[in-house]
């Protein structure tokens, strides 16, 4: 009797014991969830780099400068520190970088002993330690304080956001706010994008499609000659004078890289490196980073959008004696190099739909802004029933009315048909696509005012088996050959016997 009691007892003693512990046991989990939900959701825009990658990361980043700044994971100082230094990492990193292709952010954990040597060689003394410089001078390098000459420079008064950003402002001249937002953030819901931007990426457009062209070996014998016409047009009519001078100096050595025996001698296969280096628009030319033409999901916009605005800028810019020139280079080109099949056999059917001459600058553009308008609405229609386009850059009608109320007379319902005043649509082509886009590239100083450059940028050069330029080509080999003397001679030294043609543009009127 007695012992039957007893273990009653003992029962319940064990269960009034084990409640409380239980009941800590859940608590401790609810608080767990409580604090993780917490945590901030939004990432990291500095990258995070250790002595593995170091070197191929900041080799292989297409951005001007590097920050990269060592720490240590227990210093409470660089603990406090990191929400000043992503302030300033979110406006260059990201692929919602207000300001991308200028400086890489890093960070490198020197508490990790994987990151030991690294720090070592950096001669880090105190957390943080921020260092700036070009990312190929990091690659391999070292720092030691008492050096007296060093392509890397110590940021010494960065110890809050404000500080370091006035910091890299008065290093490059600019004058970046924490505050900066992009542009088209304003303007996604009416596709409108800030035509400020657009420079860069048709720089970058013209960089990714001269890549394609070398990647793919899709300079052949049948290809020669419209890639020669289409570098003509870069040469004279860029926007940007660095994809001006890098397409001159392609033209001018085109017979040396691709002699018309380049292909019977198998040469093709072997790759030269001048060919495989060769930067269109220089090296310092974003990748990767479009802003006038970057979509709001991944693989949408950016390369066909630059393409097309590139072509614009072209288009705004000739004369009426080369408009059918423009037109017959720029149709050429998306045949022959465009990568896209069914894109490209759209293009050329427009092209081939066209039975007249284009006499006047003006109907070229209009063709060229009716060809794309045309191009929208068939995609549109794709990409509706697909669900493929861009939710914030749906394919529309363009310009929209908001942009150019000028350009809309009206519209015809029966035919669900707007009504253009053409005119109008020229002029703020010409604006938009001119204009705007040069006044503001000029304005942010990437021009630059060498003589020799200006003279080489536009210089358009005719090689033997290309066809003629356009017209007006003989009063400026005539002004070219009393302004350009000496480079004549000595283009002539190098090109031996083969015979070429100088154009000369004035740059006041691009």
């Amino acid at each position: 009797m007695y012992s039957i009691l007893g273990l009653l007892l003992f029962i319940l003693f064990v269960c009034s014991s084990a409640t409380p512990f239980s009941s800590i046991g859940s608590r401790r989990s609810i608080l767990r969830e409580v604090s993780d939900n917490n945590k901030s959701d939004h990432p990291d825009y500095a990258v995070e780099l250790n002595s593995t990658n170091f070197d191929d990361v900041l080799k292989d980043t297409p951005d001007t400068y590097a920050v990269v700044e060592f720490f240590a994971h227990w210093c409470p100082a660089c603990r406090n520190y990191k929400p000043h230094y992503e302030k300033v990492a979110r406006l260059f990193n990201g692929p919602d970088a207000v300001h991308p292709g200028i400086i890489l952010m890093t960070r490198v954990d020197c508490a990790s002993r994987i990151n030991t040597k690294l720090c070592d060689k950096f001669s880090v003394g105190h957390y943080p330690m921020l260092f700036w410089g070009h990312p190929s001078k990091f690659v391999g390098g070292s720092w030691e304080p008492k050096q007296e000459k060093s392509d890397l420079r110590v940021i010494d008064d960065a110890r809050t956001a404000d500080l370091l950003l006035n910091w890299i402002n008065l290093k490059l001249g600019s004058s970046f706010g924490l505050d900066d937002s992009k542009f088209e953030t304003e303007y996604l819901s009416s596709n409108i994008s800030d035509p400020g931007q657009a420079i860069y990426d048709v720089e970058e457009a013209t960089s990714t499609a001269f890549d394609i062209i070398l990647e793919h070996k899709m300079i052949k014998p049948e290809t020669r000659a419209s890639l020669i016409k289409f570098l003509q047009l870069l040469v004279a009519h860029h926007p940007s004078r660095r994809c001006r001078k890098g397409s001159a100096e392609l033209l001018v050595s085109f017979d040396d890289l691709y002699p018309t025996d380049f292909w019977s001698n198998n040469e093709q296969e072997a790759d030269k490196g001048s060919v495989s280096n060769l930067k269109i628009c220089g090296k310092d030319v974003p990748r990767g980073y479009w802003t006038f033409c970057r979509g709001s999901k991944n693989d949408t916009r950016g390369f066909s959008c630059g393409l097309w605005v590139l072509l614009h800028s072209l288009s705004v810019r000739i004369e009426d004696g080369e408009s059918q020139f423009a037109f017959n280079a720029t149709c050429d080109f998306v045949r022959n190099f465009f990568i896209c099949e069914e894109c490209r056999q759209h293009f050329y059917k427009m092209c081939s739909s066209v039975s007249s001459t284009f006499n006047k600058a003006h109907d070229y553009a209009l063709w060229l802004w009716s060809t794309h308008n045309k191009v929208n609405e068939r995609l549109s229609k794709e990409e509706s029933s697909l669900g493929t386009g861009d939710p914030n850059f749906p394919k529309t009608i363009w310009p929209p009315k908001q942009l150019c109320p000028s350009c809309y007379l009206g519209h015809d319902h029966r035919n669900n048909k707007i009504e253009w005043n053409q005119d109008e649509v020229y002029k703020f082509l010409v604006t938009y696509y001119g204009k705007t886009i040069t006044s503001l590239y000029n304005k942010d100083k990437i021009v630059g005012n060498n003589g020799t450059d200006r003279a080489i940028e536009d210089l358009v050069v005719e090689a033997s088996n290309a066809i003629v330029v356009p017209l007006g080509a003989a009063l400026a080999i005539a002004v070219a050959s009393c302004a350009f003397g000496a480079l004549a001679c000595y283009w002539r030294s190098h090109q031996k016997s083969r015979k070429y043609f100088h154009h000369l543009h004035s740059l006041n009127n691009i």
